[in-house]
């Protein structure tokens, strides 16, 4: 005597996969931050050095900076926004310029 219910033989098991989501990692932007002191062809060799941008591109954001006080310069990961942040301020006090890069959450 058996205690099976359902036809034997017709094993109707189903099995379902998940995949976790994978969610994007959250973006940061970099900043330069205006100041009376770095000169502007400075801004624009800190600009194609570190961002790879044209010397077109860089003058462009460069003069944002000078007229608006800030500049969105780049959205990176957290790892590259805070390497490109200590390049750029390491290189701006070997120069000796007060210039100030900052990030923040996208």
């Amino acid at each position: 005597m058996t205690d099976r219910t359902g036809n034997p033989g017709n094993d109707e098991t189903v099995i379902t996969k998940t995949r976790p989501k994978t969610q994007r990692p959250p973006m940061y932007k970099v900043l330069l931050l205006n100041d009376d002191y770095t000169p502007m062809e400075f801004v624009v060799h800190i600009l194609e050095r570190f961002f790879g941008l044209t010397h077109a591109q860089a003058f462009e954001i460069m003069l944002t900076v000078h007229k608006k006080g800030l500049a969105v310069v780049g959205v990176f990961s957290f790892e590259v926004a805070e390497t490109k942040v200590a390049q750029v301020m390491d290189f701006a006090r070997r120069h000796q310029h007060p210039l100030q890069c900052t990030m923040e959450k996208d």
